[in-house]
C-alpha cells in the first residue's frame, strides 16, 4: 500500500434493507466483516498473531482502559489475543444476530463459558439456584469446585411449577441471608441433559422479579444448547445470559470445540473482564471454523429435525421401547404448554427409554450400524450413547434416581 493510499474504515454491516429486516441466515454469509479490511478476502483470512501493532502510543493506553476496565465498554481496537482477535470478534458478531443479544463472548469450550460465567458472577457464600438435571460437567463444577470456596447451591426439577420456583427462591434467601452472601444466580438448562425435561423461563423470569428488587435481582442464565439457536430464544422469555457450547449445533461438524456466551453487555461485561484475566477465548482457528458454519446452521438443524421426528415416530410404538423423551410428543399439560410457549421446534436431540436396564441398552447402542457410539451432538452424523453410564456417570446414584437418569 502505497503512503498516498487513504487509511481504510471497516464499512458498517448491513442488518436491513430499507425496511426489511435481513434474516439470521442471510447475515451469516458476511455480516461483521469488510472484505476491503482484508485485501479484498471475500472469506476473512484466520489471524494467528499472538499481538496486534498500536497506530500510536495514545492508543494503546485507550485500548487498556478498556481491557482493564477504566473505561467501561472493552477495547475499541485489537490489543493481544488472550482478550481479542478479529476472528472471535466476527464470530461473536454474527453468533448475536440469532438471539437479538447486545454482546457476545466466544471461548475455548462450552464449559470454559460456563465456568468464566460462574467465576464472574459468584462469590464466596453465595447462593446459586439451578434447575436440575444440568449437563454432569457443571453439576461438578457448581456442587464439588465452586464449594471449595465458599459457594452453595439449591437446585429444582426442571419441570418445576411457578409455585416451586417462589419457594426455591425463598429458601436461598434465607440460606445467602444466613451465610452473609448473596443470590448470586439463577442457572438453567433447558432442555435438560439428557431427560430433556423444560424450564418455564417465562414463570422464572416472573418469580425472580416477584422476590427481588429491580437493583438486587441476580442474573437468569440458561444453557440453550439442545434447541439454539434455531428453535429457542430464550432472551425473549425472560433469560438475561444465554450459554451454548459451540461444539454442538453451531460447530456442527464434530471437529472443534467451543463456547459462548450471550446477553446484554451490563451482565456480559463482568464475564468479558474475567475471560481477558484467565484467557478462556476461543482461538482464531477455530473461531474461523465456526464462521464456516454459521453458514449453514439452519439448513442443517432443519434437517436434523425433520430426520429426529421420523426416527421418533418409528421409536414411540415400538415394542421394545417403554418410552421416549422427544419434545415434539409430549401429551398435553405442562411440559407441552412450555414448548408451545418457549419453542419454535422440537429440535433433533432425544432421549429413548429400552424396556429393560444397562444389559439391554448396551446390546442395542452396539448393535446400532449407521449410528456412531459417542458422546455430543448436533453434528451431521447421528451419534447415541448411554448417560447413566458415560456423560452422567459421576453424578451421585441417588441423585440419577431422583432425575431419572436411570439405566434403560
Amino acid at each position: 500500500m502505497s503512503d498516498a493510499t487513504p487509511p481504510r474504515k471497516p464499512k458498517p454491516s448491513v442488518r436491513a434493507i430499507g425496511n426489511r429486516q435481513l434474516s439470521p441466515a442471510t447475515l451469516m454469509m458476511g455480516y461483521g466483516f469488510d472484505p476491503m479490511l482484508s485485501e479484498g478476502s471475500l472469506k476473512p483470512p484466520i489471524f494467528l498473531t499472538s499481538t496486534f501493532a498500536f497506530e500510536s502510543a495514545a492508543a494503546g493506553k485507550r485500548h487498556f482502559e478498556g481491557i482493564t476496565g477504566k473505561r467501561p465498554g472493552g477495547a475499541d481496537g485489537l490489543v493481544y489475543s488472550r482478550f481479542n482477535g478479529p476472528n472471535q470478534e466476527i464470530l461473536e458478531a454474527r453468533l448475536g444476530v440469532w438471539d437479538d443479544a447486545e454482546d457476545a463472548l466466544v471461548f475455548s469450550s462450552g464449559m470454559s463459558a460456563i465456568a468464566t460465567l460462574l467465576l464472574a458472577h459468584v462469590s464466596m457464600k453465595d447462593v446459586i439456584v439451578h434447575s436440575g438435571p444440568l449437563y454432569a460437567a457443571t453439576e461438578t463444577l457448581i456442587a464439588r469446585i465452586l464449594s471449595r470456596f465458599g459457594a452453595t447451591y439449591l437446585d429444582f426439577p426442571a419441570e418445576a411449577s411457578r409455585e416451586e420456583m417462589d419457594d426455591i427462591l425463598d429458601r436461598a434467601k434465607t440460606m445467602a441471608a444466613a451465610q452473609g452472601g448473596k443470590v448470586a444466580m439463577v442457572y438453567l438448562e433447558s432442555p435438560a441433559n439428557p431427560t430433556n425435561a423444560l424450564v418455564d423461563v417465562e414463570a422464572m423470569r416472573a418469580a425472580v422479579d416477584a422476590a427481588f428488587a429491580a437493583d438486587a435481582r441476580p442474573p437468569i442464565a440458561i444453557d440453550n444448547t439442545f434447541l439454539g439457536p434455531l428453535w429457542s430464544a430464550p432472551l425473549k422469555h425472560g433469560a438475561d445470559i444465554v450459554l451454548y457450547s459451540l461444539t454442538k449445533y453451531a460447530g456442527g461438524h464434530s471437529d472443534l470445540v467451543a463456547g459462548g456466551v450471550l446477553g446484554a453487555k451490563h451482565w456480559l461485561a463482568p464475564i468479558r473482564m474475567m475471560r481477558n484475566t484467565i484467557g478462556t477465548i476461543c482461538d482464531p482457528n477455530t473461531a474461523w471454523m465456526l464462521l464456516r458454519s454459521l453458514e449453514t446452521i439452519e439448513l442443517r438443524m432443519t434437517r436434523a429435525g425433520e430426520n429426529a421426528e421420523k426416527v421418533c415416530e418409528f421409536l414411540r410404538t415400538h415394542p421394545k421401547v417403554e418410552g421416549l423423551g422427544y419434545l415434539g410428543f409430549l401429551p398435553d399439560g405442562p411440559q407441552r404448554d412450555i414448548f408451545e410457549r418457549h419453542c419454535a421446534g422440537a429440535g433433533s436431540t432425544f432421549s429413548l427409554f429400552i424396556k429393560g436396564g444397562e444389559e439391554e441398552s448396551f446390546r442395542f447402542l452396539d448393535a446400532l450400524q449407521i449410528a456412531k457410539l459417542a458422546v455430543s451432538l448436533g453434528g451431521t452424523e447421528t451419534l447415541a450413547s448411554h448417560p447413566a453410564a458415560m456423560t452422567h456417570l459421576s453424578v451421585p446414584q441417588d441423585r440419577k434416581d431422583r432425575l431419572g437418569i436411570t439405566d434403560n
